[in-house]
């Protein structure tokens, strides 16, 4: 069985304070800032801590997704449901995404957070973000279509690629569900292999104080704190605004699907620390995969919905575009019209699927948005450069709560939610998920197998 959640124990057994994962990767991350502002020297030299960490559930992340998926996809008796919760996943991607890019545009003409710095546009430094333009004139829809595809069955785990590993487990579980009953046997030795590779997340997850330490630090060390009074006004603005639109639309998405966004946040606490510390979201993907499941979302729709979401539904990342665009507009005194801001929402709605999984996905995304308005220079991005770091942990934040609220969503609308599960969850008293042997049996058994199908 697995653990009921990663980094908790039953409610008679709950492990002392000391032990508890969040509060540990709370005090690394504390500890980590300290010593990235005190001795930034040795805060610099912590970066393969972070790196490390984040390799190692990158590592993990592709099996998570081929037997997430591919398990929860072989188990269905009607395939259409696949696409029909595909289509329903990206029509709440596409309305979500683009509501977060339009209160991006409206916060940044009501603050107006660059007005009055007066940058002069020969000043600006086009070499420090040369490589991220070069990265956006490359991406093409065409390019990023084919990417998904892999060269084989098995590169598809092995390329870290999040689309392609979830095209291959969708392909191998539609095949699975179209052979049975021929192919149980593949099918329980997935399940198996899962339990495994499940366990591994949870070895794994008992080094995220170590990722996070070494993480903060570096960024500490690094980049400093006074590097975020220069330009305090776009960072708090960014902060503010993800804020309100966690608490006020996801709130709201979230209410409505009967379930509140700060009982979700605290379910989820341990990985949101986790990605404030290594400021990427991909660290607790697989931990989100099992919570999710866990709070009563069937597997199948937890498997599209998260890994898809990951490349389309960049929630944080959309405000930071258009925020970030109006900000080096108004910080070189240039005035862009109702027009010209259409259009960096329009291109930016695109632009931000094209350079899913792309290194600096937010700087490369940012550089294709501001190509279509001439008269703001691309080179005007070398403003943000020295805090975007520090504004990457928000995005990230943004982003995974993002794809929770989606999976839920989706989940209810597909009618996959397991209502009784998702209050025990909510509450903080998730309950475990079903013994392996019981899922096998219901499996082969004709009656339970019905009942679990139906709607």
């Amino acid at each position: 069985m697995r653990s009921p959640v990663p980094g908790t124990a039953p409610t008679s057994q709950r492990k002392p304070w000391y032990r508890q994962l969040y509060l540990q990767v709370v005090a690394a991350i504390v500890v980590g800032a300290l010593l990235g502002h005190f001795l930034p020297d040795v805060g610099t030299q912590l970066k393969p801590l972070g790196d490390a960490f984040i390799a190692l559930v990158k590592m993990i992340i592709a099996p998570v997704i081929f037997i997430t998926v591919a398990t929860g996809i072989a188990g269905m008796k009607d395939m259409s449901r696949v696409g029909g919760v595909a289509t329903k996943a990206l029509v709440y991607f596409l309305a979500v995404s683009t509501l977060a890019l339009i209160v991006g545009l409206a916060v940044a003409n009501l603050v107006h957070p660059g007005t009055g710095l007066g940058i002069d546009p020969a000043s600006l430094d086009a070499e420090s973000v040369a490589q991220y333009a070069e990265t956006a004139h490359e991406q093409t829809l065409a390019g990023f279509l084919l990417a998904i595809i892999p060269e084989t069955l098995i590169s598809a785990l092995t390329s870290g690629s999040i689309l392609q590993a979830l095209l291959v487990a969708i392909l191998v579980g539609s095949a699975i569900s179209l052979t049975r009953p021929h192919s149980d046997l593949l099918l329980d030795t997935l399940v198996s292999a899962g339990e495994v590779v499940f366990k591994l997340v949870h070895m794994l997850m008992k080094l995220a104080p170590i990722g996070a330490f070494g993480a903060i630090a570096f960024t500490i060390g690094s980049f400093g704190i006074g590097t975020l009074a220069q330009l305090a006004g776009l960072v708090a603005t960014f902060y503010l605004t993800s804020l309100l639109f966690v608490i006020v639309v996801m709130g709201a998405i979230a209410w409505a699907a009967g379930f509140s966004i700060f009982a979700l946040i605290r379910y989820l606490r341990e990985e949101l620390l986790l990605v404030l510390g290594t400021s990427s979201s991909e660290a607790a993907l697989p931990s989100l995969l099992e919570k999710l499941e866990i709070a009563g979302c069937r597997r199948n729709v937890v498997g599209l919905v998260v890994p898809t979401g990951y490349s389309f539904n960049l929630d944080g990342t959309n405000i930071y575009m258009t925020l970030a665009a109006l900000f080096i507009a108004q910080a070189l005194g240039i005035d862009l019209s109702i027009g010209e801001q259409l259009s960096l929402v329009l291109v930016a709605m695109v632009s931000s699927k094209g350079a899913a999984g792309v290194t600096g996905a937010g700087f490369v995304i940012l550089a294709a948005t501001l190509s279509v308005v001439p008269s703001v220079p691309v080179a005007g991005m070398a403003l943000i450069l020295g805090v975007d770091r520090f504004m990457s942990e928000c995005r990230a934040l943004t982003n995974f709560i993002g794809n929770a609220v989606a999976t839920i969503v989706v989940a209810k609308w597909e009618k996959a939610l397991d209502k009784d599960r998702l209050a025990a969850a909510m509450a903080g008293t998730p309950l475990p998920l079903p013994e392996r042997d019981s899922e096998r049996h219901e499996r082969h058994s004709p009656e339970l197998a019905s009942q679990q199908d139906a709607p």
